[in-house]
């Protein structure tokens, strides 16, 4: 189960578990007719069963529902990754409360709900992957991004006391922290930026990467799924309770 995967990172992660031979379950919002056609496309490519739910992750009801679902169907959760999150970048004296609840319960207080809702099967059968996205704003902090900054710190904080708590139950947790990776967003704001600004795409990709990474070059959403991979692979069984960088050099400043 991959949540917020209907696009972006979440769908890069989805379709890599789906090429290594998973049944996968979608989740996400957006247009339904665009969401079968992408549910449907990963089924054919890949030979496997794909399902999609839509269950809204900030109501910790519909989280235990949406697993409930899906071992209903499908007889287990074996794989959780913990992809969705939203964004909202004000300073703190102007920072809507709102929007401070909204970003911690989708982006933290889900990952708690997602990860007590499988844990007790994956324990049972002795085997489990979870898998948490969190950000590079999970080790290092940004100007105005207070509630993610927050949320992000959290889920990594999460991840390690899951993995401590699972480190004998043939269950692994390790949180994945991504800089910048050129989402279809991304590439709308980079598109966006050369307009207003009249320079090329190039130009306004170097400058928006160079505001934080060495490396100037964004992550894809397909290498994070390569990575996500790995870690449910058994080269991956003793790696537990780590803040995986994969972010151009971001944190090593």
């Amino acid at each position: 189960m991959v949540t917020g995967s209907t696009s972006g990172i979440g769908l890069g992660i989805a379709r890599e578990l789906a090429r290594a031979g998973a049944t996968i379950v979608l989740n996400g919002f957006g247009d339904p007719t665009a969401i079968e056609a992408t549910r449907s496309a990963i089924a054919g490519e890949f030979g496997v069963t794909v399902a999609f739910e839509a269950a809204d992750l900030t109501k910790p009801a519909e989280i235990d529902m949406l697993a409930r679902r899906c071992k209903a169907a499908f007889g287990s959760i074996d794989i959780l990754v913990n992809n969705a999150g939203i964004q909202h970048v004000a300073s703190i004296e102007d920072f809507p409360v709102e929007k401070w609840d909204a970003v911690i319960a989708l982006n933290l207080s889900a990952v708690f709900h997602g990860m007590k809702a499988v844990l007790p099967g994956m324990k049972r059968r002795g085997w489990g992957r979870i898998i948490n996205i969190a950000s590079a704003h999970g080790l290092v902090a940004s100007a105005h991004k207070i509630a993610y900054v927050a949320a992000k710190h959290g889920v990594v904080g999460a991840t390690k006391v899951a993995a401590i708590e699972c480190a004998n139950d043939g269950i692994t947790v390790n949180a994945i922290c991504p800089g910048w990776v050129l989402t279809p967003l991304v590439q709308a704001q980079i598109e966006a930026r050369a307009a207003a600004n009249g320079t090329s795409v190039s130009a306004e990709s170097n400058a928006l990467l160079a505001e934080k990474q060495p490396m100037l070059a964004f992550t894809t959403p397909e290498k994070i799924g390569q990575f996500a991979a790995f870690l449910c692979s058994e080269a991956g069984s003793t790696m537990t309770g780590a803040a995986l960088s994969i972010d151009g050099g971001w944190v090593a400043q």
